[in-house]
């Protein structure tokens, strides 16, 4: 997940996002570091804290960006 990236990225604390989504702040730095996952519930209600949607907390900004590049050249190879 990438949740401390995002939070980073919003200018929030762990502290804070924690009282937004009311969860407890050791609970936020689990799931930063990987050591737990968050239920769906939990999943939205960061995404919504920060800002963002699920699928970038999952799978990040980058990952949307770069792969949005190489559609337009893979879309010309097919029509060759």
């Amino acid at each position: 997940m990438k949740l401390k990236q995002a939070r980073v990225r919003s200018g929030m604390s762990q502290e804070e996002l924690a009282n937004r989504v009311h969860l407890s702040v050791s609970m936020i730095q689990s799931i930063e570091n990987g050591r737990r996952d968050g239920s769906t519930k939990t999943l939205i209600a960061l995404a919504a804290a920060l800002n963002t949607t699920p699928n970038d907390l999952l799978y990040g900004t980058d990952n949307t960006i770069s792969t949005s590049k190489h559609i337009p050249a893979q879309r010309e190879e097919a029509v060759k």
